[in-house]
């Protein structure tokens, strides 16, 4: 019994949600919620939502339990890298498609190295649990790398993460001797190339390693530290990422996608693109920092509650509280993806007529999911209301929009579960993941 199903786990920084999957249909049997903090051990909401979906199904008593988590405030890091444009700026979106929130960046180029780095883990609000330190290409000048883990192993003693010129990795190694540490592959290794896999492989262990197990989120850390695969965010661009692009040839992704997180404190836009594969060389020189297929970006600054000055607990009761709650959620939503898709321009170069675009192209983008309470838990009709305008052919900024994309309503935190199941069990996760696909608002 204990094999048919498996118990999907998102361990929130408010709410605990479960979906019990069984492996036989990849369909949804149960789900339950809990408050993550009900008794100050996390453990206990993961077992009351157990308990609940016991009732639904006896088999969720022994289910294995795959989870992610954003509780204690999910994974904080900082970044550290030499130009604030080129590495230190590799390093941001490297640490946010690991799942991570970004608290600080220092470029230490121009400055003292110690001064930079002291500033950005101090000024850290709720504290730093991973430094992330990148620095120089390959076979380029050491010595930028070498003195941000001095300025780092000076300011701060948790776990790091280093993807910088592989070369200064002797050095950089013999100062981090005495505090947790990994060697990634380099983030950068030429201008113009951006390498995310090693690191954000190397942020997820780190994180699995040394932050959750200690954060006190549980009496039994060991046990907890067991069932966490990742950092919620990181899990979801993972099933993202299966959605998009598929596992084989037999079994095809539907294409672009990207997803938009509407929360109470923040708005969390993926995407999962295809890059122009034909990129000149020249190209590839002019970009400082080259873009990424998978992209996160976390807008602190427009949550539909904390941006609005509405309590967490808020929920509209009126019609004209609805009216309100919807063009928040608009607001938020058509802001967030256009700081995430950027522009496109067309510019006259000293070569000639160029296109100029910033951010993430979004105009192939083949579904247009979108997430949160204010979509799960709407009136009829609120995701054509909230996400219709930014599926358009015609934006007069230039704005690089989806252009024909299908609306769909991540209405049970499928993406969750999808990421979770996509290493131990990718057929389920698969069929899991085109059962949101053909659900059209």
């Amino acid at each position: 019994m204990a094999g048919d199903v498996v118990l999907c786990v998102d361990v929130g920084s408010t709410f605990t949600k479960a979906l019990l999957v069984d492996l036989a249909t990849a369909a949804v049997v149960g789900r339950a919620q809990a408050p993550t903090y009900g008794t100050g051990d996390v453990l206990d909401a993961v077992a009351a939502c157990r308990d609940r979906l016991a009732e639904v199904d006896p088999r969720a008593r022994v289910a294995e339990v795959l989870a992610c988590s954003s509780a204690g405030g999910g994974l904080r890091v900082a970044v550290v890298g030499n130009e604030a444009l080129v590495t230190a700026e590799a390093g941001r979106r490297v640490a946010l498609s690991s799942g991570g929130k970004v608290v600080g960046v220092a470029a230490i180029a121009g400055r003292v190295p110690e001064d930079a780095v002291a500033e950005v883990v101090g000024d850290a609000a709720d504290g730093v649990d991973l430094v992330l330190l990148t620095g120089g290409t390959d076979g380029g000048n050491r010595a930028a790398l070498v003195d941000g883990a001095r300025a780092v192993a000076a300011a701060f003693d948790g776990p790091v993460v280093v993807a910088g010129n592989v070369e200064a990795y002797d050095e950089v190694a013999a100062v981090l001797a005495g505090q947790p540490h990994v060697l990634a592959a380099n983030a950068v290794p030429r201008i113009g190339v951006l390498a995310p896999e090693g690191a954000r492989d190397a942020v997820r262990d780190q994180f699995l390693q040394h932050v959750i197990a200690g954060k006190g989120l549980s009496d039994r850390a060991d046990e907890l530290a067991a069932m966490v695969q990742g950092p919620t965010p990181d899990v979801v661009l993972a099933g993202v990422e299966l959605l998009a692009h598929g596992l084989d040839e037999q079994r095809p992704g539907i294409g672009d996608v990207v997803v938009v997180d509407i929360g109470g404190a923040t708005t969390d836009v993926y995407s999962v693109v295809t890059l122009d594969a034909e990129r000149s060389e020249e190209q590839l020189a002019h970009e400082v920092v080259a873009p990424m297929a998978a992209t996160r970006t976390v807008e602190a600054d427009l949550g539909m509650r904390e941006s609005a000055g509405l309590p967490a607990s808020y929920l509209p009761t009126t019609v004209a509280e609805h009216d309100t709650d919807e063009q928040i959620a608009r607001d938020a939503a058509a802001t967030a993806v256009r700081r995430h898709a950027g522009r496109s321009r067309v510019v006259l170069a000293a070569d000639g007529r160029v296109v100029e675009r910033s951010g993430v192209d979004l105009r192939e983008v083949a579904l247009l999911v979108g997430s949160g309470g204010v979509l799960r838990h709407g009136r009829p009709g609120v995701a054509e209301r909230v996400l219709g305008g930014l599926v358009t052919t015609d934006d007069p900024e230039g704005w690089q929009l989806p252009e024909r994309a299908r609306i769909v309503v991540d209405e049970h935190y499928l993406l969750m579960a999808v990421g979770l199941l996509a290493r131990s069990h990718p057929d389920v996760a698969y069929r899991l993941a085109g059962s949101l696909a053909t659900v059209a608002t």
